[in-house]
């Protein structure tokens, strides 16, 4: 049943108002500022009142207490502090927390511990726990995090080794995964699809978990992977710890819940009327032109204070226009889509991280997958499909208690679905402002330098996917050398105009001649004198031996 428990924390402020709507209607942005201010005035007894907690209080080991300090994690968030105790003691449990809250450790934490407990069977490499995600970044993402946290954690009979993280996914061949299974592998990270074929071909075995995790569940429902969850569930043992996170539980997340755990606690790290976006997130709403969009973002790119910004679109085509158009206008930018393939995908992420690009351009199917603290910017190029994928875009910024900005741009035949997800959120922005690229509102309210344009500078040439160098028609001569089109054919030392060791300058080719008869003639083709009488044979390239041609037919 899943009405084994239900656990509710303050961590935000209890407003169902997300942030400051810029909207068409000055009363309705003076509105959204006095909410905001009146939200500030209701949570500061709560905050200032709430004492942290760290890990090495809530009884973590202190390998991995120490691992998270030197990552500078020392404190737990609201859905940590709530979720480790229960985790602790082997109890199944529904996390239910907004984008950028902490759900990762959340579950990592405990699902580490236990392996590592003492009284706990000790870790052979057959796969002891088992975390299900819906993304190949997001698998990236959970795998380095649970790496980075059991560094200092061993396993074995003998306690002599370090405990083993492997990430699962599509887009990657097979052989290296399988290599990693056989090697030993105590936490398996993976996506739905990589991992059913691995154990359909028996290299993935799931009868020894005692630990699983599925990991933004309402993502992998959208994704219609329901499917492949339920036939890996029913692979692993009924005795595991079952642990579910997402951010909403739709209705088939629950049906799920009730089916595969048992009276799990469900907890809810929000207030009672919690907003579903982030306070510490402020949001503009914008109506704009699709062929004004670009330069829209480009000036937005330029505001004061902007540092990494990540860009939504719906598609694939969009995604890709989007970041050559900002390349050509000088910015570092880079795209995530599924038109790429993995490896260009994990470079783009890389070089975002890194801070090589600080615009990237994504569909929805890495708003699930790239945790970055720093990012203060999320900019809608193309509004979502629904309420559920937009709390998720937005919930890039303003993560891990930052603020953040967010920017929609509604086009005129977007505005229906608009007022679909502003009525299920409750922002009460149902028109938002016509806006343009040179709007003196626009700069205003994000901040834009005034005289700015929408080049910034020289286009940034984007490099050769195959790394190959093309040389041009247009290259310097004195490169390469001059090319001598002058021939000599001889046949055995006569050359083909008749003149002994001379070459040829003016026949470029010679005729081939066919074997003699048996009259002994040999027939030449093309010897017919040309036109004009000068008596000269006609020439042609044909395959084969190359034999002079002479003046006439020989005789007899």
């Amino acid at each position: 049943m899943l009405a084994g428990g239900n656990v509710r924390a303050r961590s935000g402020p209890p407003s169902s108002a997300p942030g400051p709507i810029s909207t068409v209607n000055n009363s309705c942005a003076r509105e959204a500022h006095t909410r905001k201010r009146h939200r500030k005035e209701k949570s500061v007894t709560h905050l200032h009142t709430h004492d942290e907690i760290s890990f090495a209080q809530l009884g973590v080991r202190e390998e991995i207490v120490r691992a998270l300090a030197e990552q500078g994690i020392e404190n737990a968030f609201a859905i940590q502090e709530l979720t480790l105790p229960l985790a602790l003691a082997g109890g199944d449990l529904i996390g239910q927390a907004r984008t950028g809250m902490g759900k990762t450790f959340a579950f990592g934490v405990p699902l580490l511990h236990r392996l590592t407990a003492e009284g706990e069977p000790p870790l052979d490499g057959t796969p002891r726990a088992l975390v299900v995600v819906p993304t190949r970044e997001l698998c990236l993402q959970v795998f380095n995090d649970l790496t980075g946290a059991a560094k200092h954690l061993k396993a074995g009979q003998d306690r002599g080794r370090a405990l083993s993280v492997v990430s699962i996914y599509g887009g990657r061949p097979y052989e290296p995964q399988i290599e990693s299974l056989q090697k030993g592998a105590d936490v398996v990270v993976g996506t739905p699809g990589r991992l059913l074929d691995l154990a359909q071909q028996g290299h993935l075995r799931l009868g020894g978990l005692s630990v699983l995790v599925l990991d933004e569940a309402d993502e992998m429902l959208d994704l219609g992977f329901l499917p492949d969850i339920e036939r890996i569930l029913r692979q692993t043992p009924a005795t595991r710890q079952s642990m579910l996170f997402s951010a909403t539980m739709p209705d088939p997340i629950i049906t799920l819940a009730r089916t595969f755990m048992n009276q799990p606690t469900h907890i809810r790290a929000e207030g009672v009327q919690g907003a579903a976006t982030h306070d510490t997130t402020e949001q503009f709403v914008y109506r704009a032109h699709a062929l004004d969009k670009v330069e829209t973002v480009a000036r937005i790119l330029q505001a004061d204070g902007r540092g990494a910004t990540m860009i939504f679109t719906r598609t694939k085509r969009t995604a890709q226009k989007v970041a050559d158009e900002l390349a050509e206008r000088g910015f570092k930018v880079g795209a995530v889509h599924g038109d790429l393939g993995q490896i260009a995908r994990e470079k783009a992420l890389k070089a975002f991280r890194a801070g090589d690009v600080d615009v990237l351009v994504a569909t929805d199917v890495a708003a699930r997958g790239i945790d970055i603290d720093d990012i203060t910017h999320v900019i809608n190029y193309q509004i979502p499909e629904d309420e559920q994928a937009y709390v998720h875009r937005i919930g890039r910024t303003g993560r891990a208690g930052k603020t953040g900005i967010a920017i929609t741009l509604v086009d005129w035949d977007e505005l229906d679905r608009w007022s679909m997800i502003n009525t299920a959120l409750k922002l009460e922005c149902p028109d938002p402002t016509e806006t343009y690229s040179n709007s003196p509102h626009l700069y205003t309210e994000l901040g834009i330098p005034a005289g700015v344009g929408g080049r910034i500078g020289a286009a940034r040439k984007r490099p050769d996917p195959k790394g190959s160098t093309r040389i041009s028609s247009t290259d310097s001569k004195s490169d390469r050398p001059s090319r001598n089109r002058s021939r000599r054919r001889t046949r055995g030392g006569q050359g083909s105009d008749g003149r002994n060791g001379t070459p040829s300058t003016t026949t470029t080719s010679a005729t081939s001649a066919h074997p003699k008869h048996s009259d002994g003639a040999a027939e030449f083709e093309g010897s017919t004198p040309a036109e004009g009488g000068s008596g000269r044979p006609r020439r042609r390239r044909r395959r084969g031996p190359r034999k002079a041609a002479g003046a006439g037919a020989t005789s007899d």
